[in-house]
């Protein structure tokens, strides 16, 4: 084997996980070492300035001009791998939970999942890329022993299932994308699969993932590691940074800056935060009261992500709301790192959750 053949064979160990969001571009690239998940480098690329407003804003940018934020970005972070795996904006897709008719053939089943799609998909379903997951029953300690799970489901009339469709286009504007940068992916994934894949530890609990992205918030209940509800609040990370600039009479720089380095305890920014966090948290406490009501289950934890999780201070102020356990999400716990890198991987990690369970899940095809 010649020396370059060697180079190539370590190099195709190493995977890229490729987050494309509203306000930022982030990529974290990974290599399998020993059956561990190793971090090589990672690198985030504010999208503001390429369109002519301020970082941590929401941007709406041409397929092109995010093509050449990439390129920036992967040459800036010395990405060395070609292959990845992509995120799909959580907005510009369809997820909705159903309940339809139990079959006991897969192949039935699927007949009928893809029939009864089409009265839940908004759209021709030709336009769009559709995808399914059966939610699973509780537990198989909770039935009697004397009931196998084929003589349980053998009983069920109907079957919950988690409905996943992507418009073409979006597809095609992110394959234009990753092309132009040079890139290759053998997948494209909501972004909220990535995100339960890099920050949902124990998943048979019941848990709620708050993610604060720069234009909105996603709020997920996830259980036994499936979607159990999804609901958007349209207050975000931006919305915070504009509030702490006025109240603060500074610029929106400034103002992110101060965000992450002051947080809620931040003097200067008069309580803002704590005003847009408390519209946050309290839509997000309906939707966590309204399913355990609604589904007679208790939610056990609560996981902050997202760029707005790396408020200072956020963690303690979440505690103060809700009455379970609130944590700052560090997927890169996940990952090997030189231990003096740990604090800095801790205090950004919500920001990369998306591209940790991107590059995680590309690990597995390595």
């Amino acid at each position: 084997m010649s020396f370059l053949d060697s180079f190539f064979k370590k190099e195709e160990k190493s995977v890229l996980g490729v987050d494309i969001g509203s306000s930022s571009l982030k990529v974290v690239q990974l290599r399998k070492e020993k059956g561990q998940a190793v971090l090589e480098t990672y690198g985030e690329l504010a999208l503001g300035p390429y369109g002519g407003s301020e970082v941590g804003q929401a941007t709406n940018l041409s397929p092109e001009q995010i093509t050449e934020t990439l390129k920036d970005l992967l040459r800036e972070a010395k990405v060395t791998t070609k292959n990845c795996g992509v995120s799909i904006p959580f907005a510009r897709s369809l997820l909705t939970l159903v309940t339809l008719p139990y079959r006991k053939d897969p192949v039935e089943q699927k007949t009928v999942i893809n029939l009864e799609a089409r009265k839940y998909i908004p759209v021709p379903v030709n336009e769009v890329q559709l995808d399914w997951f059966i939610v699973p029953e509780a537990e198989p300690a909770q039935f009697a022993e004397a009931e196998s799970e084929n003589t349980v489901a053998a009983k069920k009339d109907t079957v919950d299932v988690l409905l996943v469709a992507v418009h073409n286009d979006e597809l095609s504007s992110l394959q234009k994308i990753v092309a132009g940068a040079g890139l290759t992916a053998s997948f494209y994934e909501i972004e909220i699969f990535s995100t339960i894949r890099a920050v949902i530890e124990e998943q048979m609990k019941t848990a709620m993932v708050i993610d604060v992205g720069a234009a909105s918030t996603k709020t997920y209940i996830i259980e036994h590691g499936v979607v159990a509800l999804s609901h958007s609040i349209s207050v975000g990370s931006q919305d915070i940074t504009r509030a702490i600039s006025v109240s603060g009479n500074v610029s929106i720089a400034q103002a992110e800056a101060m965000k992450k380095e002051e947080g809620m305890s931040g003097a200067g920014a008069l309580g803002s935060p704590e005003l847009v966090f408390s519209r946050i948290f309290s839509e997000a406490r309906r939707v966590l009261m309204q399913y355990e009501t609604a589904h007679k289950k208790s939610v056990t934890s609560i996981v902050l992500t997202g760029g707005g999780g790396i408020t200072k201070e956020l963690n303690t102020y979440a505690k103060s709301i809700f009455s379970i356990d609130v944590r700052v999400a560090d997927p890169f716990v996940k990952t090997g790192a030189p231990a003096f890198m740990r604090p800095v991987l801790e205090e950004i990690g919500p920001e990369f959750a998306v591209a940790v369970g991107l590059a995680l899940r590309k690990l597995e095809e390595v």
